[in-house]
């Protein structure tokens, strides 16, 4: 095979640049998970059995910051009963998170996980449609909705082979 100094350079280049950004998304990923995305996942994954997406969960912190100010420290105490109880589900301690502000926070954090959107409100904030856990719980059931002819996600109508046309 014969190589040229270019088609050597650009290969090396773009080796070198796919080798360069295939940490990319890591490298993201650790800078903008600072303690309070910690925190709240910590607090998802204690009040939902479920496993949990952190991009969606960090829209959702985001949104639950501006909805409750004190979250950090909310968060901190429903925390603090769950791991005093040794709770691993929320089974475990939810009845101990005391009426108010503190079951509220949790009730909303559920709320949000599973329907994906902020509040049943016209003005709702979306934060994932695909990854709500309400579609989640039955995905392994419930057939995919679709207006496919022949069945679910069948878009063609099979063909039926004519017979032989008479001849006259």
């Amino acid at each position: 095979m014969n190589l040229s100094r270019r088609q050597l350079l650009g290969t090396l280049l773009v080796s070198g640049g796919c080798a360069a950004f295939a940490g990319l998304p890591a490298w993201a990923l650790s800078a903008e998970s600072p303690a309070p995305y910690t925190r709240f996942m910590r607090l998802s994954t204690l009040l939902i059995n479920h496993q949990l997406s952190a991009a969606v969960g960090m829209r959702i912190a985001d949104a639950a910051q501006q909805k409750y100010p004190q979250l950090t420290d909310m968060m901190n105490r429903i925390i603090a009963i769950a791991e005093q109880r040794q709770a691993r589900t929320v089974e475990d301690f939810f009845a101990d998170v005391p009426e108010g502000e503190l079951r509220e926070l949790a009730y909303w954090v559920i709320f949000a996980w599973y329907s994906g959107v902020s509040s049943p409100a016209a003005d709702a904030q979306l934060f994932t449609y695909e990854e709500a856990l309400t579609f989640k719980t039955t995905a392994d059931v419930v057939a995919i909705p679709s207006y496919g002819l022949s069945a679910p996600n069948g878009w063609s109508q099979v063909t039926v082979a004519l017979s032989p046309l008479p001849r006259f």
